[in-house]
């Protein structure tokens, strides 16, 4: 297997390149202006250790895999074209009216509270640019009124000539029967035809969204079509780079289902989020791999800390309705919380609350943190960890990024007299804040999802997770982490092992069990016609992809929720079809099983009925996943090689500084034990072991680190 895999994120570009039986890894900074300067530079690194060229390379490999934070990255800068909307008539204020409730959406709940500052967001689409189209069908997709076509025509050339750029249809029912979206389409394309200069693209609701709900699927064709123009562009050139040396195969881009595609059979809104998507992969691909039971997944980048969770057998958390930015879409997304505490989140004194607060605003990779000497001038988490003693100065991201402490110190000068604190005491808050603040974050998403955190373990990775791994599990009460294999380019790595995949959605209540007539769900040829539909679909994007038919797989989940709730629960059924009472009752106890576990045995509530609100097909091909090799520490452990150096490094709860050993690499030999404090540089990364902690080092540049004391030196009974 030889592949390229590449994670495109604020600060750093992460590259991985499974090479036969060899795995590499190298990291550049992100070049914004030019994604393909970064990608290039990254590749090179890992060309010169396999002693080869690039174009060498690029012929030699099946794929090349991008996951990108593009995509996010331009809906914060609102950095998209003027977007118009065609939507039917009496609908026009959906997007403004915002179900009553877009001040909140995308906000942390104290902020969505305080109704006395709630502000919108700048909407991406204003008043001005939707127009009503004289149209309905119903919800069972019969026409009521047909399309007014002169009328189309006429508000169609208003919105061209008001400047749009990108143009959306949303009718309503369009799920239901997308015939008036399809020809309104086409009616623009006669109007306004491709071919001509400065084409307008067009996004059909009903293609990006299968699910009911007016607003949610109108944001959802929104937001792609804001981001169209960004990402065709973007990616087109990566994907000319590849051409210029010498990759001749289609690239392949990462979605936030979790699977990916050809550039050509993937939309916008699909890679808002693809980076840390697909390092929530890899932790399923461990998890299956090694059995380790409840994982946690913590990225801690450059600029942001992102959360998933992957729970024993290797089954990761769907969002249906996710936020993205601050609009509510409707796209089966893995569940990511993010939030902004990375290595170059800008900490800052309020003055109202008289203490510190970190992000979310982060200084990226361009100027970056002010040790990076290249014109940031505000304190960063990396100018903390690097007063503190944690960061070798010299040998920063392989030896490539210099940094200059002096610049770091004088970075926290102005918050050190805010604070009327020394310096150093003010890295220490700043680090103990942050790390408070992940595990806060780690806290409430497996709270709100019926988990306790005693009963995970942290997988950290990202260029600073293993740097700050210990202090957010101290601070979250879990006393076990893992460093996985690869773990500054651990998305770049879960991009490597991810395969072709696409989820399509259709919305039909269906009565498994109806309470009024007391009846149990019996049309077995209707459901199984609606599933039969979704897989077709799958498969023809499939096999559009070059995708033998041999290979295709489908599986069927479906949404189900108890009458008298709101909840839905998400089912993966071990069937795609329904021939008898006894699967529906399958169906029904699966959902029972799976409630009762995540919200207790008094909380299913059949006698108010069990119903489908939604169907849902995932067509894929099965992946080829990395392997990560022996994950477990040995029951002898080695003794640590000679420490390469010694540096006095400061730690929050003790008072004075501590002489912590320095190893490198050597030090990850499986089957090394080293007790904290300590620190082990790979160059890659840095893995900090605090007071009470302890590594043990397994395949791969793995590691796990072990609490074996409270802060206050009580031992406890190791996991």
């Amino acid at each position: 297997m030889k592949r390229i895999a590449v994670d495109i994120g604020g600060t750093f570009t992460d590259c991985f390149v499974s090479w036969g039986a060899r795995a590499l890894q190298a990291k550049a900074l992100t070049t914004h202006g030019n994604l393909a300067l970064g990608f290039n530079r990254a590749l090179d690194q890992i060309c010169a250790q396999l002693a080869l060229d690039r174009g060498a390379v690029l012929s030699a490999v099946d794929s090349v895999r991008y996951a990108t934070t593009l995509g996010t990255n331009a809906l914060i800068e609102r950095k998209g074209p003027k977007v118009g909307v065609l939507i039917t008539h009496g609908f026009e204020g959906t997007l403004a009216v915002s179900r009553g409730r877009g001040y909140g959406e995308g906000l942390p709940v104290a902020a969505q509270m305080d109704l006395t500052r709630a502000k919108r967001p700048a909407p991406l689409v204003p008043v001005t640019l939707v127009r009503g189209v004289r149209e309905r069908i119903d919800y069972l997709g019969q026409v009521v009124l047909p399309i007014d076509e002169d009328d189309l025509r006429l508000k169609i050339r208003e919105l061209v000539e008001l400047g749009v750029e990108a143009l959306v249809i949303s009718c309503v029912n369009g799920t239901v029967n997308p015939a008036h979206e399809r020809r309104i389409r086409r009616i623009f394309r006669e109007e306004y035809p491709s071919s001509t200069l400065g084409a307008i693209p067009v996004v059909e609701a009903a293609a990006i969204s299968g699910r009911r709900g007016e607003y949610v699927r109108t944001t959802s064709a929104v937001i792609d079509a804001y981001l169209h123009a960004t990402m065709f562009h973007a990616m087109s050139a990566l994907e000319l780079n590849l051409r210029d040396s010498g990759y001749a195969k289609p690239m392949l881009l990462v979605h936030n289902t979790g699977g990916m595609a050809h550039l050509n059979s993937t939309d916008a809104l699909q890679t808002v989020h693809s980076g840390p998507v697909a390092g929530i992969a890899a932790a399923e691909s461990l998890g299956l791999q090694t059995g380790i039971g409840n994982v946690v997944s913590t990225d801690m980048g450059g600029t942001s800390f992102d959360i998933g969770i992957v729970v024993e057998g290797g089954f990761k958390h769907y969002d249906f309705n996710p936020v993205i930015d601050r609009w509510l879409v409707t796209v089966p997304m893995v569940h990511l919380a993010s939030l902004g505490a990375g290595g170059g989140s800008i900490a800052r004194y309020d003055a109202m609350y008289r203490t510190l607060r970190i992000g979310p605003d982060s200084a990226g990779s361009d100027p970056g943190p002010a040790c990076y000497g290249r014109g940031g001038a505000k304190p960063t988490v990396t100018d903390a960890d690097l007063l503190l003693g944690y960061l070798d100065p010299e040998g920063y991201a392989g030896g490539s990024l210099k940094l200059q402490p002096r610049r770091a110190a004088n970075a926290f000068r102005e918050l050190a007299a805010a604070l009327a604190l020394e310096t150093i005491e003010v890295a220490k808050r700043v680090k103990r804040r942050v790390d408070a603040d992940m595990a806060v974050g780690i806290s409430s998403e497996l709270g709100s999802r019926g988990y306790r955190a005693q009963d995970f373990t942290i997988l950290a990775y990202g260029g600073n997770g293993p740097l700050h791994c210990c202090g957010i599990a101290d601070a979250a009460g879990i006393a076990r982490v893992l460093v996985p294999p690869f773990s500054s380019v651990f998305s770049a790595c879960g991009a490597g092992g991810m395969a072709q995949l696409h989820i399509h959605e259709f919305t039909r209540t269906t009565a498994l069990y109806n309470q009024l007539r007391q009846h149990v769900f019996d049309d077995y040829a209707a459901f199984n016609d609606v599933v039969a539909m979704l897989e077709e679909r799958g498969r023809r994007d499939l096999l559009r992809q070059g995708v033998p038919a041999e290979h295709i797989r489908h599986r069927l989940e479906l949404d189900i929720r108890y009458g008298a709730q709101k909840i839905d629960t998400a089912v993966v059924l071990d069937r795609n079809r329904l021939e008898s009472s006894a699967d529906v009752l399958d169906v029904i106890e699966k959902h029972r099983a799976d409630y009762e576990r995540r919200y207790g045995a008094a909380a299913p509530a059949p006698e108010t009925g069990i119903w489908i609100s939604t169907y849902r097909v995932a067509s894929y091909v099965e992946p080829t996943p990395v392997a990560f090799g022996d994950l477990q520490p040995q029951a002898e452990p080695l003794p640590p090689p000679a420490p390469r150096a010694s540096r006095e490094c400061h730690y929050v709860g003790h008072d004075a500084p501590l002489a912590t050993p320095v190893y490198g690499p050597e030090a990850l030999t499986p089957g090394t034990a080293i007790a904290g404090p300590a620190i082990v540089d790979t160059g890659a990364t840095t893995y900090l072991v605090e007071p009470g902690w302890r590594l043990d080092a397994v395949a791969q540049g793995g590691a796990w680190l072990t609490r074996i004391a409270w802060r206050n030196g009580h031992v406890i009974r190791n996991r």
